[in-house]
């Protein structure tokens, strides 16, 4: 009887540390930074030629002063030119997507035929990767030809953020530009201070991606140990 209680008295002490230490996985797994959730090309609110949505930010990078500076500025340009520009800032691609691929599908979603497309502009900014896209219309081509286009991605967007991930910067000097070279005037050109192109997609994992990737490791290790070694020390404690 004596050898009985004292046989369910350390069972329960070791049911207790099982539960624990599943415990203590559990809240440590919560604790890890996990990787932000890609945003899918169907999660962007659809948007036609004419409707006054300027800038949509699932990312939240844009503060609401300078996106209502931004889609000011921008509405002006479609009510006296036409010409129609819209900005996208998204937290992460799905693996295998490009910025540069992302914008290419939302603008034929959004703007499925040649005269829809003929006088809009999209700029798509992946704030996880620095990643940028532009597309643009036939028409809008005349004033953004492809360098001008190129340059604002790679130079006037991508060098705030180099100096320090600046995204309100980056998107006013972006619509600054575009607002000017839309409306027929001389193109600024990028900033004064950029010593060096930005190359507008990167091949490598950035630091971000590497500790989340890391992170994703320890908590299945963490999980595969929690759930295995108990068992095993159960079944060499019964046995």
């Amino acid at each position: 009887m004596r050898y009985l209680r004292s046989k369910i008295t350390s069972s329960r002490k070791y049911l207790q540390s099982l539960v624990f230490s599943l415990g203590l996985v559990v809240l440590t797994t919560l604790m890890l930074p996990f990787p932000a959730i890609a945003t899918s090309l169907y999660e962007i609110p659809s948007v036609a030629p004419g409707e006054k949505t300027w800038v949509i930010d699932p990312a939240k990078a844009i503060s609401a002063i300078n996106e209502g500076k931004i889609g000011s500025e921008l509405e002006k340009l479609a009510e006296t030119t036409g010409n129609e520009v819209r900005f996208v800032a998204i937290r992460r691609l799905d693996y295998g997507e490009t910025a540069q691929s992302f914008t290419d599908k939302l603008f034929e979603q959004w703007f499925p035929t040649p005269e829809a497309q003929a006088n809009q502009t999209l700029i798509v900014l992946d704030t996880l990767s620095s990643g940028t896209g532009i597309r643009v219309g036939d028409k809008a081509k005349s004033l953004l030809t492809d360098d001008i286009a190129k340059s604002v991605v790679t130079q006037t967007i991508l060098y705030p953020l180099r100096e320090g991930e600046k995204y309100n910067q980056a998107f006013l000097d972006a619509s600054d530009r575009l607002v000017a070279v839309l409306s027929g005037a001389p193109d600024p050109g990028a900033p004064e201070q950029l010593a060096t192109d930005v190359a507008v997609e990167s091949t490598y994992k950035n630091t971000e991606e590497t500790k989340s990737s890391n992170a994703t490791i320890w908590v299945i290790g963490f999980l595969v140990a929690a759930t295995i070694i108990p068992m095993v020390t159960y079944y060499f404690y019964i046995k």
